[in-house]
């Protein structure tokens, strides 16, 4: 067969089909090892987007590569992405003996990422570096990577400027935050086109100046899909999801024809309002325009399912992608099973991922913080630095906030010495968290030394300094906070509310409390039930009924919880049945309330209340919630419960609790035996108090701390009123601070006091 024949056959090709049986009518003429024909078929490999192991078989098939095979070679690589593929063809070409034609560099400077220097540098070794695309790729890679610069001496030294070159300075100042010259350049620009507009909306965009890049957009002479996908995407990516629906609709009815980055920006924009009725009329627009759902649409379809709760369809859709699952795609599953609290599943798929990122870390530690397992997430951080993944401020975050609600100090200060030896920047919100950590782990002097030294505050790092000066009973610090807060232009939230509220109500501060309440505009229900066990703490019961009697709206179980709390206090039997069965009615479930309620009735000897709430338990098949306390050792949490003997040290531990008890028993202590069953006998009703858990936290700090060091426990329900009597008399007789954090509020016991006053 001729050359000319074959040359027509292969002017017709269409398809990679065709180009296979060409391919094989080369081969069967012994023709496909020649380097012209060879070319084309590389060239036909480029168009046909034929897989890159084939074309790589036609290409090492040649007998000797020519120049111009190598560049045709590196040209299809470059369509692919084949980074690495290109270098390594590179260094083929050079162990051949041939030189680059200088119509290569570009690809190769465009490709080596930071050492596009190397090449620059052997261009003008070579004496060639003047040609117009060499020296736009140039711009461009210093643009990128920097300095910025280079990428402007290289700009100011053309002669002549093509459109593409100041796009590309313009686009180089945007990457490095100078919007300024960036702009000056724009305006000085003799000629623009839509490339030239689309990088101002980018730029904007990227520096969340919405308002600027719609109005560079709303200017635009032409726009591309391209243009109206960048100003999509900057709406998207700020959180303005009603702007972005908008402007999609808008595209629609002008004509413009959505590609797949539409449809991400849009489908992105949708998850972040979580609405499953969103996310079904986007999927039926998808699907009435037969949109092929590449990988890149089905991963923000599955955010979208996962952020809306709709699991099965999110694990649908993971299970489709199969090989093309990327990390974006597992972070979101593994997001999405943590948001649910199933974090079995999220474990699971955290395990299975074959590479993980620090946004994959971080959804797994986040995901542990978040749904009470402090503890897993601490660890699992362990294991981060274990295997050199170098975590980000999103990671502290979690792990400061996980070592707070632990109340571990140590292992908080050790997070903290991590941060500094590996330079790790925080923001405000890395700040907030420290504050929230140290009052947490009631370390108030070192929330308020990092609260003190930040250049910059919010709303929240006042709030989070508020909330732990309520939670210690630090009444006047709170209210003077919040007077400065005022004086530095912040105006207080419902958080702030809450916590000086609280902080009022712990100090017993009943007319500074009334006064904060009275300047609230519009007082919701958590600032009401503050109000109330303030009104309940100070003993005015009968206010505080008729306050709730006279709410705007209808009382929700805190209101009736403070006022239960008080009546247990005051021993306000009437009050206080009031408050447990209504209770009952708002969270039949919470243990809490049967046993405040029982507790009453047993310190005032009425076992047959008793008797009737214990029965109303079992009827309504209600469990009484573990009471756990724990405390931090050696970078390690270890937890009891009452009568616990599971530690190694269980002998020890209560050798130095009857010790204890001797040294009590002989300063006049003596157990209250109030709240246990009247059918267990005396001295084992002793027993039981003698053990519970908050005790046998303390006597094991007491084995394994030196003398005058603080002892810190944390206790998940409010500490009993024994216990509270006996570690006050604790802290004296062993000369010890020992605080508790229940779930209330901090005690601070020292010389046979403590901090709450007796009133918790």
């Amino acid at each position: 067969m001729s050359k000319s024949n074959l040359s027509d056959i292969a002017r017709k090709l269409t398809h990679i089909d065709h180009l296979n049986q060409f391919h094989a009518l080369l081969i069967h003429h012994a023709l496909h090892r020649h380097n012209l024909w060879v070319q084309r078929l590389i060239a036909f490999c480029a168009s046909f987007r034929a897989p890159p192991c084939y074309t790589s078989r036609i290409f090492f098939s040649a007998h000797q590569p020519s120049l111009m095979l190598f560049t045709n070679m590196t040209r299809y690589y470059y369509k692919w992405g084949a980074n690495s593929e290109i270098f390594t063809l590179f260094e083929v070409m050079q162990k051949c003996g041939l030189k680059s034609d200088p119509c290569v560099y570009p690809i190769l400077i465009k490709s080596a990422g930071k050492n596009g220097v190397l090449f620059h540098s052997e261009l003008i070794k070579r004496g060639c570096d003047s040609g117009k695309y060499i020296r736009n790729a140039l711009i461009s890679f210093y643009g990128k990577h920097g300095p910025i610069e280079a990428a402007r001496q290289l700009f100011d030294e053309m002669c002549e400027r093509s459109v593409t070159d100041w796009n590309a300075i313009i686009s180089g100042y945007w990457n490095w935050g100078s919007e300024d010259e960036a702009k000056r350049l724009f305006d000085l620009m003799p000629d623009r086109n839509v490339i030239t507009w689309t990088t101002m909306v980018t730029g904007y965009s990227k520096m969340k100046d919405l308002e600027t890049a719609r109005r560079y957009f709303d200017r635009m002479p032409e726009k591309s899909v391209v243009s109206w996908n960048a100003m999509l995407s900057g709406y998207a990516q700020s959180g303005f999801s009603e702007d972005a629906l908008c402007l999609f609709h808008e595209m629609l009815r002008v004509g413009v024809s959505p590609v797949e980055t539409t449809w991400v920006a849009v489908i992105s924009s949708c998850s972040s309002r979580g609405d499953p009725g969103l996310a079904e009329s986007v999927v039926k627009m998808l699907n009435d325009r037969g949109v092929c759902l590449n990988p890149f649409v089905k991963t923000a379809l599955l955010d979208l399912y996962a952020k809306c709760g709709c699991l099965e369809m999110a694990q649908k859709i993971f299970n489709e992608l199969g090989v093309n699952r990327n990390s974006v795609t597992w972070n979101a599953m593994i997001s999405a099973y943590t948001r649910a609290g199933n974090l079995v599943a999220a474990r699971e798929l955290f395990d299975q991922m074959p590479k993980k990122n620090v946004v994959s870390w971080n959804s797994m530690i986040a995901g542990y913080a978040q749904n009470g397992q402090s503890a897993l997430a601490i660890e699992l951080f362990k294991e981060m630095i274990d295997k050199h993944i170098i975590p980000d401020e999103l990671t502290m975050v979690s792990v400061i906030s996980a070592c707070g609600h632990l109340g571990a100090l140590k292992l908080g200060n050790w997070v903290v010495e991590f941060m500094t030896s590996n330079r790790v920047k925080l923001s405000i919100s890395g700040y907030n968290s420290l504050i929230f950590m140290y009052s947490r782990c009631g370390s108030m002097d070192e929330a308020k030394r990092i609260f003190y030294k930040m250049d910059t505050r919010d709303v929240v790092s006042h709030n989070s300094l508020i909330t732990g000066l309520a939670s210690h009973g630090n009444g006047i610090e709170a209210l003077e906070l919040m007077r400065k807060m005022k004086d530095e232009g912040f105006e207080p939230d419902r958080i702030t509310y809450i916590g000086v509220l609280t902080a009022c109500s712990h100090s017993g501060m009943l007319e500074e409390g009334k006064e904060v309440f009275a300047s609230i505009d519009a007082p919701d229900i958590d600032h009401y039930a503050c109000i109330i066990d303030l009104l309940g703490r100070v003993g005015k019961l009968d206010e505080a009924k008729r306050m709730i009697e006279e709410m705007p709206m209808h009382p929700q179980a805190e209101i009736y919880g403070s006022l239960l709390n008080a009546s247990r206090i005051h021993k306000r039997f009437d009050l206080g049945e009031l408050a447990a069965n209504k209770l009952f009615e708002l969270e039949p479930e919470n243990s809490g309330n049967y046993v405040l309620l029982s507790n009453m009735y047993a310190s005032a000897g009425k076992w047959n209340e008793v008797d009737r709430i214990s029965k109303l338990m079992k009827t309504s098949g209600v469990t009484k919630t573990t009471g756990w306390s724990w405390v931090e050792h050696n970078y390690k949490i270890y937890k009891f419960i009452v009568g616990d003997h599971s530690h190694e040290q269980s002998v020890e531990i209560y050798n130095i609790l009857g010790e204890l008890k001797r040294k009590m028993q002989g300063a006049g202590y003596m157990a209250d035996k109030s709240n246990v069953l009247r059918d267990v006998e005396d001295e084992e009703k002793e027993e039981m108090v003698g053990t519970h858990s908050e005790k046998l936290a303390v006597a094991f700090c007491l084995l394994v701390s030196g003398p005058g060091s603080v002892i810190r426990v944390v206790k998940n329900l409010r500490i009993c009123w024994d216990c509270h009597t006996a570690i006050k008399m604790i802290s004296k007789l062993e000369g010890r601070e020992i605080i508790v954090r229940d779930n209330n509020r901090f005690h601070c016991f020292k010389d046979n006091a403590c901090s709450c006053n007796d009133y918790w």
